[in-house]
Formats: C-alpha cells, sequence, structure tokens
C-alpha cells in the first residue's frame, strides 16, 4: 500500500480500535457467567467470613458441654478460648494453602474445571460442620473450617483469572470487579441470614454453618452451562474451534474475531514457553517490578486498617447510643455499604482507570485514619463526636470498597500474561492470606499498645502505597495484556537507566 494511503487509513484505523475498546453494555452471557462463577467462587470466602460471627456464643456453650461430657470437667476459659481461635483462625490456614495450589490447577484442569471442583471442598465442609453437634465433635468444626479456607484459597485465586480472561479489553475492569462485588455479597449475606430473625437462634447454629453447601450446589447446576476461559482454550490448549465458540457464546458473533486476533498475538508472543511456576517469577528479570506490584497490593489490602475499623466498629455503634441487641443490624448495615461501593466500583473503573480509583481509594482511607484517630480520642468531649466517628466507619468502608478492595485483584490480571498469570495469582493470593493471619495474629497486640493511635500505623501504610502506585504502577484501562506488559517493562527500564545510569540498559531501552 503507498506511503499516501497509509497515512489516509491510519486515523481510521485508530478509531476503529478506539471504538472497540470503549466500554459497551456486556453480552448476556457473560453477565450469566460471571454470576456463575461468583456464586461458588469468592461469594463462599465472603460469606465464611462473616457467618463465624453469629453463632459464636453458641458454639462456645457447645465446645463447653462436650468437654464437660468428656472429661467430667469444666474447660479452662484460656482454653475455651484457644479452642474458639483455633475454628476461627484456621479458615485463613486452609486459605493460604488453597492459593497455593490454586494456580496449578487451573493450568492442569482448567480456570472452569477447578471452579467445579472446588465444590467439593465446599460441600464436605458443609457436611463436618452440620454434623459437628449430633455427633458432639467440636473438632469436625475445625477440619470444616479449614476445608471451607481450602476452597475459599482456590476460589479467590482462580475466579479472578477466570473473570479476566473471559471478558473483552474493554470491559475487563467492570467484570473482574465481579470477584469484589461477590466477596461483599458474600459478607452482607453471611451477616443478614445470622441474624436472629433468620438463622441466628441457638438451635439453628448447626444449620446456619453448612448452608455454604447452598452457593456450591448453585454453581454445580449453573456453571457447566458456559465455556471454558477462551484464552486457556486456545494459548494453553490450542484449541482454536473451542476458543472461537467460547467467545461467540460470550461476545456475541459481532465481537469474536476482533478478540481471537488478541488472543492469537498473545499466543504468538508466547510460542515455546511453558507455564512459570511462583518461584520462577523471582528469577525473571522482565516481571520483577510486576511481582513486587502485585506483592505490596495484596499485603496492603490486608494491612491497610479495615480489618481495624470492623473491630471497633461495635464499640463506635454502641458510644454511639445503638443498643446492644440492635448493633448487629448496624453491622448489617455497614456489609450493605460495602456491596454498594463494590457495585459504584464496577460502573466506574473502565471510565476512570484502575490508577484513579485505587490512588483516590488509599488517599480517602488515609484521610478517615486520621479523622477516626481524632474522634477516638476526644469521644467524651461532645455528644456529636461518637455519631462523627460513625461517619469514618462508613467512610472508611466505602473508601475501601471503591479502591483496593476492587482494584488490587484486576490489577493482579492485568500485570501479567498468559505463562505467568496462573503463577502470580499464587503468589498474590499467598502473600494476601498470609497478610490476613499476620494482622489477625498481631493487630489485638497493636491495639493493646496504641489503642486508638493505631490508625497513624495504618496511616503510614496508606501513604507508601500511594507513592509506589504513584511512581510505579501504570494505567491499565482499555490495554491488551501485551501493551500493558509492554507498557510496564518500557517504563521500568528508563526508570532504571536513569536512576542506575547502566549503559547496557539505556543501550536496551534505545533499542
Amino acid at each position: 500500500m503507498p506511503k499516501e494511503y497509509k497515512n489516509e487509513y491510519q486515523p481510521l484505523l485508530a478509531k476503529a480500535t478506539k471504538d472497540r475498546r470503549r466500554p459497551k453494555l456486556p453480552n448476556k452471557s457473560l453477565l450469566l457467567a460471571v454470576c456463575a462463577a461468583g456464586i461458588g467462587g469468592t461469594f463462599q470466602y465472603g460469606y465464611n467470613i462473616s457467618v463465624i460471627n453469629a453463632p459464636t456464643a453458641y458454639v462456645q456453650d457447645f465446645i463447653n458441654q462436650t468437654w464437660s461430657e468428656r472429661y467430667q470437667t469444666q474447660i479452662s476459659d484460656d482454653g475455651l478460648t484457644l479452642l474458639w481461635s483455633t475454628i476461627v483462625s484456621i479458615f485463613t490456614l486452609g486459605g493460604l494453602i488453597g492459593a497455593m495450589i490454586g494456580g496449578t490447577l487451573s493450568v492442569r484442569v482448567g480456570r472452569k474445571g477447578t471452579l467445579l471442583t472446588n465444590n467439593i471442598f465446599a460441600l464436605l465442609a458443609a457436611l463436618l460442620m452440620g454434623l459437628s453437634y449430633p455427633t458432639g465433635l467440636f473438632e469436625l468444626l475445625i477440619i470444616g473450617r479449614f476445608i471451607s479456607g481450602l476452597n475459599a484459597g482456590i476460589a479467590i485465586c482462580v475466579q479472578p483469572l477466570y473473570l479476566g480472561e473471559i471478558a473483552p479489553t474493554s470491559l475487563r475492569g467492570a467484570m473482574g470487579m465481579g470477584t469484589s462485588i461477590f466477596i461483599t455479597g458474600g459478607i452482607f449475606t453471611g451477616q443478614v441470614i445470622g441474624l436472629r430473625e433468620l438463622l441466628g437462634k441457638e438451635e439453628y447454629w448447626p444449620i446456619l454453618l453448612s448452608t455454604t453447601c447452598i452457593p456450591a450446589f448453585l454453581q454445580l447446576l449453573i456453571l457447566p452451562w458456559f465455556p471454558e476461559s477462551p484464552r486457556y482454550l486456545l494459548i494453553d490448549k490450542g484449541d482454536e474451534e473451542g476458543c472461537k465458540k467460547a467467545l461467540k457464546q460470550l461476545h456475541g458473533i459481532a465481537d469474536c474475531d476482533s478478540e481471537q486476533e488478541d488472543i492469537e498475538k498473545e499466543r504468538n508472543s508466547l510460542s515455546g514457553l511453558q507455564a512459570k511456576k511462583p518461584w520462577e517469577l523471582f528469577a525473571d528479570r522482565s516481571l520483577r517490578w510486576q511481582v513486587l506490584t502485585i506483592m505490596v497490593l495484596n499485603a496492603a489490602q490486608q494491612l491497610n486498617g479495615i480489618n481495624a475499623i470492623y473491630f471497633y466498629a461495635g464499640y463506635v455503634f454502641k458510644q454511639s447510643g445503638i443498643p446492644s441487641d440492635k448493633i448487629p443490624y448496624a453491622t448489617v448495615g455497614t456489609g450493605a455499604c460495602e456491596c454498594i461501593t463494590a457495585l459504584t466500583c464496577g460502573m466506574l473503573i473502565d471510565r476512570l482507570g484502575r490508577k484513579v480509583l485505587i490512588m483516590g481509594g488509599y488517599t480517602l482511607m488515609a484521610i478517615c485514619c486520621v479523622l477516626f484517630t481524632l474522634t477516638l480520642t476526644f469521644q467524651e468531649a461532645s455528644p456529636v463526636v461518637p455519631y462523627l466517628s460513625m461517619v469514618c466507619v462508613f467512610a472508611f468502608i466505602l473508601s475501601f470498597g471503591l479502591g483496593p478492595g476492587g482494584v488490587t485483584n484486576i490489577l493482579t490480571t492485568e500485570l501479567f500474561t498468559q505463562n505467568s498469570r496462573p503463577a502470580a495469582y499464587m503468589l498474590a493470593g499467598s502473600v494476601n492470606w498470609s497478610s490476613f493471619f499476620f494482622i489477625g495474629l498481631v493487630f489485638p497486640f497493636i491495639v493493646l499498645g496504641l489503642k486508638q493511635y493505631c490508625f497513624l500505623v495504618f496511616l503510614v501504610i496508606c501513604c507508601l502505597v500511594i507513592i509506589y502506585i504513584f511512581l510505579v504502577v501504570p494505567e491499565t484501562k482499555n490495554k491488551t495484556f501485551l501493551e500493558i506488559q509492554n507498557e510496564f517493562q518500557s517504563s521500568k527500564k528508563r526508570q532504571i537507566g536513569c536512576l542506575d545510569g547502566a549503559g547496557t540498559i539505556l543501550l536496551s531501552t534505545s533499542i
């Protein structure tokens, strides 16, 4: 083609590409696939975190009674606290192991195949926890919670992987927010079902803990009707026909060719490369900034103070004059607040971009840390102050849901290509669950030592993360995985070249 014609058609080609990547309404089949993946995926994670809170006193009474019948003596307060803490916290150990094996399973049996297989753990956990009371074995609660954690760890590793790979480039952010939406939906559902009007009474607690089987059954019924990840089919399995069929079902006939073209480009660039193991990510110098980024963001997601806010929520509600028996309803309000912000983030993410939302979320959280420290310090100064503390609680939760709560998982998908993405999720999940366990272990001591000033620690963490994102993380909105990879590498090479003055790096950048 002559040069003048190329120049003439260049704007038209650019416009066509821009139109293709402009956010539009998703295909109905794509939305249903997201729901099918989420209901038995990260919904279980959120549900199992919140549902254990309602029957706390009843489960402790059951342990006390069982111990007395077995050993003809009362269990000590320390022993009871230890057993209850084990039941609650062993969920995180299961989650950590689940995250470690989730990526490997997703490569071997596929993203959809792993999600379906994962329901075995949810059903087994529900059975064990449901049988604990009639059999008089509180040990079944410990095993059941561990298996629930295993299920949640695999789900939170594989579901974002599946959603990121089935979504078109223009809707990848919104569809990826399905992970966060279903986590918050699970938390909210667990809070509602745990109310006394539903299954929150003493005689219902075994049924309450075994309701985790319901989402598993729903996913087993619905997900088989939807296809495997098109990227997995083409890049990992070489199934061109299966990929095209999946794209037609998920994106519609009109858009499937352009998406397949993007997947073909990625496959060609990865030709001859095998799926990486998590430890191989550290050895690959071209991925070191991406690896550092997901480690920082996933650790910060747990260490940014959101757990502290929930710890103080009950105290704040009580100080605000809410009767003790009504506090569970106020707590449900925090769950509803998270759901609303996750949905809002889903609508905004493909318009404002990932970087704006996550930096904005951390900035608002930093401001809330300062205000919450002040309101807790001067709690007795005025009758108005407790209400200001309540506003800070909801503002912090809104800020978390608007940025860090949803965007972190999406960035883990977008910063890596097909051969390194499962390993990246294994690494990100391991860091996230380890941080979750660490903050659960250390936070009571932080509160004991610093009291309300503990939020100054979280303020520092939020500020450091804001600086890191501003300097290191590129905007990924409306970019293919290859474009993101190339931009990340080129920008980091330039930065390293400027900092180190390394001639070889400068040379490779110019080439």
